[in-house]
């Protein structure tokens, strides 16, 4: 297959350090090219990938700094259009601002939706667009806006070669994790309540973006002191494969519907269990008393540490190897592509054009 990728401008591809979706997008298009189809990649100058890159901009729109993002959202949707003739599907990661321009495109598009559904505004936005294709990466995730027409769920995976597993913890200094970004609802707060109640040291590795400036600087910061809790700011992949596979657990007390949790997946690869609240896609990742423990709140939560130790490491990385590994994730968005392709409902395109597309399918 000819395959259009088209990510968000906000991080490269793949991102130096935080960045979910941007990764995702990264291992898809490896393993695609891998397989054998044909990849091009609508990202920022700067990504790093085996496959073509089509570029709208120089550099991600957060090292930019632009105060119109909006221009440069346009400016990817325009080249989607103006490739959309040479591709047998558009795989859409960056939302809303290529959807409104769908009659356009002269191959069929399928979007997967990276967030969760929180905000009223985007709900209906979508609402508008609701009969296009949709793919959520779990299945609690359709909930926030049940309306839209879901074509499959495909959940994230990541290349398990990449994390290291490690039978046992850091024993000399042991401490918990937080990884990701600091935000209220990725529960960042939670998560020092957790160590201060317990008295366990917790490693804060995370970004900070502008819109949460004020949630740390009242809630987060005063509590840092460089010794039980201590922020190391965004890391790398490798530091944070040194970091997770030496914790003891990871925290993950979001408040927000998780549509997946990446960092959960990455955790249990390295063999560390999760202690997580029951929130959105929470149960679908984690196997509560297998790979780490699930509750309703912080205090209940807060008792499930001293059972850390009786969680087996090597049933987390199994359960990561069985149900999130890239090549799980890519043959379900490979059979997606097959069955938009294949689907009659498909009007935007000749009959000449279908049949291309099932001999490029088939070859």
């Amino acid at each position: 297959m000819k395959i259009l990728q088209v990510a968000p401008l906000w991080e490269d591809v793949p991102p130096k350090t935080y960045g979910g979706t941007e990764l995702v997008v990264h291992i898809l298009c490896e393993e695609l090219v891998k397989r054998g189809h044909e990849v091009t990649l609508i990202a920022s100058k700067s990504s790093e990938t085996s496959v073509k890159i089509d570029a709208p901009v120089h550099r991600n729109l957060r090292k930019m700094n632009s105060i119109m993002p909006g221009f440069y959202e346009s400016l990817s949707a325009a080249k989607t259009i103006e490739l959309s003739d040479d591709f047998d599907i558009i795989h859409n990661h960056a939302g809303l601002p290529l959807l409104p321009y769908y009659k356009l495109l002269k191959a069929p598009m399928v979007t997967t939706l990276h967030g969760a559904f929180i905000l009223q505004e985007e709900i209906e936005a979508y609402k508008r667009l609701k009969n296009l294709h949709y793919i959520s990466i779990s299945d609690s995730q359709r909930n926030g806006n049940p309306d839209l027409n879901y074509v499959s769920t495909v959940y994230n995976g990541i290349v398990i070669d990449n994390f290291e597993f490690q039978a046992e913890p850091n024993i000399k200094e042991p401490y918990l994790t937080f990884l990701g970004r600091i935000s209220p609802e990725k529960g960042t707060h939670l998560a020092i309540k957790l160590a201060k109640e317990t008295g366990w040291k917790l490693v804060i590795a995370a970004k900070v973006d502008k819109v949460d400036l004020d949630y740390y600087e009242k809630q987060i910061k005063p509590h840092i002191d460089g010794k039980q809790i201590v922020y190391i700011g965004e890391v790398g992949h490798k530091a944070k494969v040194e970091l997770l596979k030496n914790s003891h657990a990871l925290i993950h007390a979001v408040t927000w519907p998780e549509p997946f949790g990446l960092t959960m997946a990455e955790s249990m690869a390295c063999g560390t269990p999760v202690l997580a609240l029951n929130m959105g896609s929470i149960p679908e990742v984690i196997k509560d008393g297998e790979t780490g423990y699930i509750e309703e709140n912080i205090d209940d939560l807060i008792k499930k540490v001293k059972d850390i130790g009786k969680i087996d490491r090597y049933a987390c990385r199994k359960h990561l190897e069985d149900n999130f590994s890239d090549r799980r994730m890519v043959e379900n968005y490979i059979k997606t592509y097959k069955k938009l392709i294949d689907s009659p409902k498909i009007s935007i395109m000749s009959t000449n054009r279908i049949s291309k597309l099932k001999s490029n399918v088939n070859k």
